[in-house]
């Protein structure tokens, strides 16, 4: 507000000049005079083209009629100030002791331009006033500074004000600009209030400032100061200074809207700000520093029911504010970020529809560290949680380096990204929790009970819970422990191929669970699912539709033993309809083709079984034939074929015992016999 400070010292000079003079001098040239002095204390030039008029009451005074202010040189934005009028009353005796105690000081309806350049000038400096780098006193002094003054009342009422930052490249213009100021005492404290309208909002803020000449000096002085909009309140008491710019204190902030404040710095658009968060609280000890960050300690951030412990620092230089610290909370509910307000209302009723407003990450970068305990998220919750938040261009992560929840742990990470539509994803590893805690939380299934370890990688799309789900890809693994399939018995049902064993008390107890899925657009898909009991062992496989809450499953067993007689069976039930109220039949369909299949498996296994036998009854018959015509007996495992290779052997080796050693041998009958007599006779020739 430096601004308002400076204005209020060129009104101080020009009462000086004008007041002085006012009986004695006629109203033309007090106006060339006062304005010729003024031009030559600051360096600008006053133009008053209007009428110059004493008043005596209510104060002795003087009426100024378009007054014109210019600009800073290289300025291209136009005068300073223009005003249609501006109404001053001093107090005579003050003047006449060397003194301006001003009782009255009105501009109505004035266009300010205040401007700062790129090389750090600002056209609210002015010379012989003081400016940032060589601040005068405030008493003034030989050269020309402002003499010593008091002001009972100074008001600006329905001003136009721009102003333009050249090195940041922003051009800020507020209409309906009320200021009053009061300062009793030029080295005590100043009160002002400020209102001010823009994008149809109306704002206010009031301030006590311990010194004015302290604080335009340079120096570091007490400041209490609130600003209101509608639907929020904030206030700082503390100290502050303004060359260079600082201040350290506390601050408070109460919010049931951010729209209309928000509206107020020119940032438009919808509330951010969920019913569900408000009010947004903010307490804590801050300080900002000389290079313009912000450094908040002992800080408590509420939102809504949530309650959370901060140390954070804010980086303003960049595009966004950048934020890094760390949050704890001993509880947090994140529901109305989540589902819009309202708890995940699933189980065949359908998600919720209500549309999901993420567009607050677009208001800030960060990396804040999360020390939390139990977390309620929409879809799960949470015993506790240790990990970070990352924001970064519309898209936050949540990495999550240790969560406990259902009994178990879980680790992996979970996006929302709003850049260019909102998506949500994740990569999570479960290991060892309570399956039915987490179904019901997550899905509304009732109907498994057990030990698990999971692995999941996901992405959705939409702005509603429900398009989300509707658009779900992905993959992942289940491994389940001995557990339970809560509501009906599978083995009783395809034991007795009774459908009746569903409904309450009826359980089906199992070993172990295993499979892995794959989801495309909402529809997660299973075709290796295997579960081991003690009285059955099914396969598995299907589709369960996750956006529309529905399943088409068809679970084989594999072998079903009846406990009394032993004997083995198997018949396919189909499980459809909605999650929470599944139907059950028995695949007639399916138990004909297998039925089928098993009776051809069984022909096919009795034409082999014949086929066989006849071969070998065949084989026999040759055998015993061959025994009886070539003279041979057949030894156990012997071929014919090795049995007559034998016997020639041996008759060829007993007439070639007779030819070369003279022995006997026992005549050889059949064939035996002739082929040894071949042998014998091929011999002879080699014997002559």
């Amino acid at each position: 507000m430096r601004w308002v400070f400076r204005l209020v010292g060129l009104v101080v000079v020009l009462v000086v000049l004008l007041v002085a003079a006012i009986f004695l001098v006629p109203a033309e040239r007090i106006a060339n005079l006062a304005a010729q002095q003024f031009e030559a204390r600051t360096g600008r030039a006053l133009t008053i083209s209007g009428d110059v008029s004493p008043t005596l009451w209510p104060t002795i005074g003087a009426r100024i009629e378009s007054v014109t202010l210019a600009n800073i040189e290289g300025s291209e934005a136009g005068p300073m100030l223009q005003a249609a009028a501006v109404d001053v009353g001093v107090d005579l005796s003050a003047l006449i002791g060397g003194n301006v105690a001003i009782q009255r000081f009105e501009v109505q309806e004035p266009v300010i331009v205040l401007e700062r350049f790129a090389d750090g000038r600002a056209n609210w400096v002015f010379e012989g006033l003081g400016g940032d780098a060589e601040p005068e006193s405030a008493a003034g002094d030989s050269t020309g500074g402002a003499p010593q003054f008091t002001l009972d009342r100074a008001l600006i009422a329905g001003a136009s004000l721009r102003y333009i930052d050249h090195g940041a490249g922003s051009d800020l213009r507020v209409e309906g600009v009320g200021i009053e100021l009061t300062m009793p005492d030029q080295s005590g404290p100043v009160d002002l209030s400020l209102t001010a309208t823009r994008g149809g909002q109306e704002g206010r803020i009031q301030a006590q400032v311990g010194s004015l000449a302290g604080l335009m000096s340079g120096e570091v002085v007490a400041i209490a100061a609130t600003l209101v909009a509608e639907g929020a309140e904030a206030s700082f008491t503390g100290r502050a200074g303004l060359q260079p710019l600082a201040a350290e204190g506390r601050i408070s902030l109460d919010a049931q809207r951010l729209a209309p404040a928000l509206a107020l710095a020119g940032v438009s658009g919808a509330e951010p700000l969920p019913e569900g968060a408000r009010p947004l609280i903010m307490a804590g000890q801050i300080t900002l520093a000389p290079a313009g960050s912000v450094h908040l300690r002992e800080g408590v951030i509420g939102i809504g029911a949530n309650s959370i412990r901060t140390a954070l620092d804010v980086d303003m230089a960049g595009e966004r504010p950048n934020i890094t610290g760390e949050m704890a909370a001993d509880a947090l509910d994140l529901r109305p970020f989540t589902t819009g307000g309202e708890a995940t209302e699933s189980g065949g009723s359908g998600w919720p529809t209500t549309p999901i407003d993420a567009s607050a990450l677009a208001l800030f970068d960060a990396r804040i560290g999360l020390t939390l305990g139990p977390v309620q998220t929409g879809f799960a919750n949470l015993d506790a949680l240790r990990g970070a938040l990352v924001v970064e261009r519309s898209r936050a992560v949540i990495e999550l380096a240790e969560v406990r929840a259902f009994d178990g742990a879980l680790a992996g990470e979970l996006v929302a990204n709003n850049r260019s539509g909102l998506s949500v994803g994740g990569n999570l590893r479960l290991r060892d929790v309570q399956l039915l805690p987490l179904l019901q939380q997550v899905a509304g299934f009732e109907r498994l009970a057990g030990t698990a370890s999971l692995d999941l990688q996901f992405l959705g799309v939409g702005g509603s819970m429900d398009a989300i789900m509707r658009s779900l890809s992905g993959e992942g693994r289940l491994d389940f422990g001995a557990g339970e399939i809560i509501g009906f018995d599978l083995a009783g049902m395809l034991r007795n191929l009774d459908l009746s064993y569903v409904g309450e008390g009826n359980r089906t107890i199992f070993e172990s669970l295993a499979g892995s899925y794959s989801i495309e657009n909402g529809i997660l898909t299973n075709d290796d699912l295997s579960l081991s009991a003690n009285l059955v062992s099914v396969l598995g496989e299907g589709v369960v539709d996750l956006g529309a809450q529905v399943l088409e499953y068809r679970v084989t067993p594999e072998a079903i033993r009846d406990a009394e007689t032993g004997a083995a069976f198997s018949v396919p039930l189909m499980i459809t309809g909605p999650w929470s109220e599944p139907r059950f039949r028995l695949d007639l369909e399916g138990l004909a083709e297998r039925r089928l299949a098993e009776e051809r498996e069984r022909l096919e296994a009795a034409a082999r079984a014949e086929a066989e036998r006849l071969q070998e009854e065949a084989r026999a018959r040759l055998e015993a034939e061959a025994e009886e015509r070539l003279g041979i007996t057949l030894e156990e495992g012997q071929s014919t074929e090795e049995a007559l290779r034998q016997g020639a052997e041996d008759a060829v080796r007993s007439r070639l015992n007779r030819l070369l050693g003279g022995g006997t041998e026992a005549p050889v009958e059949g064939a035996a016999e002739g082929a040894a007599e071949g042998a014998a006779e091929g011999a002879a020739p080699a014997s002559e």
